[in-house]
């Protein structure tokens, strides 16, 4: 019973502090050494998704070429680097994934 009680504590403060950004987030402003490491949040937490999936359970003797999550992150990879464009990063490796994977790499 304990366990659930701090399960519990621990939830409410987690919703609480994610929920103040969202509720004060117009109202207050970050220093700015605080600001400045927050622009890789993003990249950092899509790296710690895609780089598992990429690999897979296998680690890296899973993405040994010719391999379509590879073809795909390769892509993606460029598209970022050339365009800055987030959303055509996806489409792009998205489609050449499944386009390797249908041509049956």
């Amino acid at each position: 019973m304990k366990a659930w009680i701090a399960f519990l504590i621990g939830g409410a403060i987690t919703y609480l502090m994610r929920g103040s950004f969202i509720l004060f987030g117009d109202r207050m402003t970050l220093p700015d050494w605080t600001r400045a490491p927050l622009r890789y949040v993003a990249p950092a937490a899509f790296a710690a998704i895609a780089l598992p999936a990429t690999l897979g359970d296998g680690g890296f003797s899973n993405a040994a070429p010719p391999s379509p999550e590879l073809f795909g992150v390769i892509a993606a990879g460029l598209v970022v680097w050339k365009t800055k464009n987030i959303p055509a990063c996806l489409a792009l490796g998205v489609a050449i994934f499944y386009l390797s994977d249908w041509i049956g790499f």
